[in-house]
């Protein structure tokens, strides 16, 4: 195959980004020893057929970028569950009783990151900068190993941006092309995470014909993603239900 048709199969598989099935999707990207980043807040705008499909494809030694790790048997709590996490890079790390009870065996590793800071580094890996600098975490175990500058008479410590093998997504919406519409707060990591993945699969409740967003509705473009999977009835399960007494 010469160069000309080898750039021109590339360009028409990019142009057929929907499968029919979050396994078919991940099936010839996913690998022992990866780093994924997945969105979601805590179970909120999680992908949540993604993660079951990551599970079931049994891959191991996995190092995860998300806000937090689920709950138990939930979202990431899933993979905890089956041991095919061996770190986890988050800002949250409560609601998981297995995720604790590895942490404090040493048998699970932890880059425990300030919330902004986390969102920060996903956005910076997105947009090529290596690194950053930022107060938050200053004289805390946080600082500690890294480099400090001083700005402005103040101390910041230097922050390097984060990107991963493999993205997983949830959006609301998606042409096509893979332009993504989020849905209020289900938004949260995940447009961060979008940018950061070198393969992006996101999961979706509607696809719609490509012209159909309006170009300014578009929270992140379709050059970030490479793969689209329908889940049109997503579980969405309530992480706290909490009712008020009358």
């Amino acid at each position: 195959m010469n160069q000309f048709n080898a750039v021109q199969q590339q360009g028409m598989m990019m142009t057929n980004k929907v499968f029919g099935s979050a396994k078919e999707a991940l099936a010839d990207i996913v690998a022992d020893g990866q780093t994924l980043a997945v969105g979601g807040f805590g179970l909120c705008g999680i992908p949540e057929a993604l993660i079951a499909a990551l599970r079931d494809t049994g891959v191991n030694n996995l190092t995860c970028i998300s806000n937090n790790a689920g709950v138990d048997g939930f979202g990431l709590g899933q993979l905890l569950e089956t041991r095919q996490v061996k770190k986890m890079i988050s800002s949250y790390v409560g609601e998981n009783k297995e995720f604790e009870r590895q942490y404090l065996a040493g048998e699970l590793e932890l880059e425990f990151t300030p919330q902004g800071t986390l969102a920060e580094k996903l956005r910076a890996g997105g947009a090529g900068i290596p690194a950053f600098f930022t107060k938050t975490g200053v004289g805390t175990l946080v600082a500690e190993g890294k480099e400090t500058r001083e700005f402005n008479g103040e101390t910041y410590i230097m922050e390097r941006a984060l990107t991963a093998d493999v993205a997983l997504v949830k959006a609301w919406k998606a042409d096509k092309s893979g332009n993504l519409i989020y849905r209020r707060t289900a938004r949260n990591f995940n447009p961060m995470v979008a940018t950061a993945g070198k393969i992006t699969v996101v999961e979706v409740e509607e696809i719609v014909e490509n012209g159909t967003f309006d170009p300014d509705d578009v929270h992140t473009p379709g050059i970030f993603v490479q793969r689209i999977v329908l889940n049109a009835t997503p579980e969405k399960r309530i992480e706290q239900r909490t009712l008020r007494t009358a």
